[in-house]
Formats: structure tokens, sequence, C-alpha cells
């Protein structure tokens, strides 16, 4: 079972398939194996590295609180233990606002960025709706099982709620194996609360791409035109019926996040230029439908 170290921190991580390095960096209250429906499609063309961060799954608990800037460093840490000077980055949730500081503060070591459900904090964050809000304050309070199935209310898209209940219930189910405890839940949501790139996101060097639910209420899709605005070059993909946890709602999204990063890799084959070129983009429709909920909001 391997182990990197950041300082005192001891982080578990794993590496699955061969190819340019891809570091994936989960969200709020999410381990490696919350990765599950992305690691297979990831895994044909890359190896795929994840992580659990600090104080979840099997890597070190604290008794402090801790930023994004020090989980960057926690990610540094993985990326050298890996053996990897230089991967792809891709983050979702609180794991895309530490991958934000990554790529500011060590480009050297982003080859390309993918943000998932990402905000960059400072105060052109648009926050969660009034509901959101609410029942996040109330979650740390309830037990890990009763919380996962509170939250879907919130992290899924209405169609995935409707049509796909097995998708939810397989992620509950691998949720509640590594739940996280109360005071990781505040840990993190002080992590995240404090996460402030707005005003450097213009200094990112790596291509990025930008992905979101338009249905997400957690972190609100405008927050992904703030990014994509902001981010010199960054590409923007909206995905109409999928909430805060899209890598569930769209499994479309992650084999097009795949041919993004194809697509920016050193050793993209130039024999698949006709299969990987079709380049992420959000429709005007897209882009419409979130300013016009977020004038609502």
């Amino acid at each position: 079972m391997p182990f990197a170290t950041n300082g005192p921190v001891k982080l578990h991580w794993e590496s699955v398939g061969q190819g340019p390095a891809v570091l994936l960096i989960p969200g709020q209250g999410m381990t490696a194996d919350g990765w599950w429906p992305t690691i297979p499609i990831l895994a044909r063309s890359f190896r795929v590295i994840t992580f659990d961060n600090r104080d979840t799954g099997r890597s070190s608990r604290l008794a402090w609180p801790y930023s994004v800037t020090q989980m960057a460093g926690d990610a540094v840490a993985v990326l050298d233990a890996a053996g990897e000077q230089r991967a792809h980055v891709y983050g979702i949730s609180l794991g895309s606002c530490v991958a934000q500081e990554l790529a500011l503060r060590h480009p050297d070591r982003v080859q390309a960025l993918v943000l998932g459900a990402s905000t960059g904090g400072g105060f052109a964050t648009w926050l969660p709706t009034e509901s959101a809000r609410s029942f996040f304050a109330r979650v740390g309070a309830m037990g890990p099982e009763e919380a996962e199935w509170a939250a879907v209310a919130y992290t899924h898209g209405e169609k995935t709620r409707r049509l796909h209940a097995d998708r939810i219930v397989a992620n509950v189910d691998r949720r509640v194996s590594s739940p996280v405890a109360p005071l990781t839940y505040l840990h993190q949501m002080a992590a995240a609360g404090t996460h402030n790139a707005y005003e450097r996101l213009s200094r990112i060097a790596a291509p990025t791409l930008v992905v979101h639910g338009e249905q997400d209420v957690v972190v609100p899709p405008v927050n992904a035109l703030v990014l994509a605005e902001k981010i010199p070059g960054a590409q923007l993909r909206l995905w109409p019926e999928a909430g805060h946890m899209y890598i569930i709602d769209e499994p479309r999204a992650d084999e097009e996040i795949a041919r993004f990063l194809l697509h920016d890799s050193a050793l993209w084959p130039a024999t698949e230029a006709a299969v990987v070129g079709q380049r992420p983009s959000a429709s005007s429709a897209s882009i419409s439908r979130v300013l016009a909920t977020s004038r609502r909001s």
C-alpha cells in the first residue's frame, strides 16, 4: 500500500493504467474510491493516479484545520512518490480548488488542467442555493449513510434521480464504505470556504477545461462561466442534465475529458487526430440558461 509524505501527513495513493499521467484530486467527503466511474475510462489511455486527501480514507487524520494551499502541497507529494515530474491534473469540487493552487504554485508540474464543479473563490463566488446551504449546515450532525442519502437531492440532476437510481446506489455504497468524520467535514468546509484564487486565475498557463453540470445547486454553474472567462484560453463544457456529481449523472463527461487530455498529451498519436479533434465547448443555449438561472437566484 504506497504512501506519499508531506511533512507529518501521510497520503495513500494508487495508480492504474499506462501512458501519460493523470492525477485525480477528489472533492469534499470523497476518497480515491469516489472516482470509480472515471478511472476505467481514463485508464484506457493514461496512467491514472488517485489518492485520499488528508483527513480521509487511508491518509492521515488531522486535529487541526488546513488550507487548499496545503492540500496542493499534498498533491505535489503524491506526484513525487509516483515518480511523475509532470501530469495532467483533474480535480472535482474541493479537489478542483486544490488543482487551481497546484497549477498556480507549481506550473511546471501541470500539463493540462480539468476543473470540475469548480469555483475560483473570492468575492466573485456564486454561493449554493439557500436550500443547499441549509442542508450543508445540518449534514455534519447526520450519520454517514443518512447524510449520503439526504445529499442525493442536492448532488444529482433530476434525470438521474428519476431514471438512474442504480448509479446513485452504487455511488452511495462506495461513499458509505469510507465515511468522513464530522471533524474532517468541518476541516474541508473551512478549506473550501477560504479558497480564493480569483485574482490569480489569469496566471494559469496550462490548457484548461472547465466542466460543470447545469443543475448544480452546490456550486452554481455560473461559477464555471467566471472561471472560463478568467483563465486564458480555457474551454467550457456544460452538461444540461447533470448536477454537482456530473461524473455520476453524465457518463459522457469523462469520455470527453479523456479526449481533451489526449489532445494535450505529449504522447498523443497523430493518427488519432480525426478521433479526438473535436474540442469541448459550451453551446450558447447552455450559457444562456446558466445566466438566466443566476439572475433568478
